[in-house]
C-alpha cells in the first residue's frame, strides 16, 4: 500500500471514478475536482503527492493552472487531454508538466506512469551528491545549486540533469534518457526529451549567463559541457 495522495482534476465524471478506481486498488488515496478553481487552493492546503491534471476544464483551464501551480509547488503533474496536436505537449512541458497521456488511455497505463512519477519523485534515498562545473546536485535532497544559488526543478527535468551529471561529457540518446528518467517508453515521448532539455537550459542560464552547459550533439542527443 503506498498511500500517496493522488488529485485527479477531470469534469468528465465517468473517466475520473475509473481512474479513481484503478489507483485505490494500488492503495493509493484519491481526490477528485471537476472545476479548475478548486484546483490551486486545494493543492496549497492540502499538498498532493501527485496531480493528474485535464486540460479542458470549467472555471479555469490545465494549463493556466498548472502555471500557477508552478509558482509555488513543484508537486509532479500528469497532464491529460483529448487534443493531440503537438503545441499541446510543447506548452504542457515548458510550463513543468512531468508527463502526458492521451485520451483514450488504459486506466492501467496511467497507474504505470503515477507509479514511475512518484518512485522518481520520492527517490531512493541514498546520500548522493554530483557537481560538474558550477551546478550541484543532491538525489537524497533532491536539489539543485547553480553558482550556490537553487534553482527549482520539475520532477524528469531533475532527473534528467542527474543521469547526466553522472557522466559529464557523455552524449546522452534521447532514448537513453527516457529509459533512465522513465523507466519505461512510449510513442512520441523522444521530442519531450527536447523540451526538457530546453527548460533545464533557460534555468541554469538564469545563474550562468552567456555560457553552455548542456550541449546539442545534432543527431545524437545531449552532453554537459565546461
Amino acid at each position: 500500500m503506498t498511500g500517496h495522495h493522488i488529485l485527479i482534476v477531470e469534469d468528465e465524471t465517468d473517466i475520473a471514478e475509473i481512474l479513481r478506481d484503478y489507483l485505490v486498488k494500488e492503495g493509493y488515496r484519491v481526490s477528485i475536482l471537476e472545476n479548475g478553481q478548486e484546483v490551486i487552493p486545494f493543492v496549497r492546503n492540502q499538498s498532493p503527492a501527485l496531480i493528474l491534471l485535464d486540460i479542458m476544464l470549467p472555471g479555469m483551464d490545465g494549463k493556466t493552472l498548472l502555471k500557477g501551480i508552478r509558482t509555488f509547488s513543484d508537486v509532479p503533474v500528469i497532464m491529460i487531454t483529448a487534443r493531440v496536436e503537438e503545441i499541446d505537449r510543447i506548452i504542457g512541458f515548458e510550463l513543468g508538466a512531468d508527463d502526458y497521456v492521451c485520451k483514450p488511455f488504459s486506466p492501467r497505463e496511467v497507474v504505470v506512469r503515477v507509479a514511475a512519477v512518484l518512485r522518481r519523485a520520492v527517490g531512493t534515498g541514498r546520500e548522493n551528491r554530483l557537481s560538474f562545473g558550477s551546478v550541484a546536485l543532491d538525489r537524497d535532497s533532491r536539489q539543485v545549486t547553480v553558482k550556490g544559488h537553487q534553482v527549482n526543478l520539475t520532477v524528469s527535468e531533475f532527473d534528467i540533469l542527474a543521469c547526466m551529471l553522472a557522466s559529464p561529457g557523455t552524449v546522452f540518446t534521447r532514448a537513453r534518457l527516457i529509459e533512465t528518467v522513465q523507466g519505461y517508453s512510449f510513442d512520441g515521448y523522444e521530442r519531450t526529451i527536447d523540451f526538457h532539455i530546453k527548460n533545464l537550459r533557460k534555468k541554469i542560464a538564469h545563474h550562468l549567463p552567456g555560457r553552455t552547459f548542456i550541449k546539442s550533439d545534432y543527431g545524437v542527443g545531449y552532453k554537459l559541457v565546461e
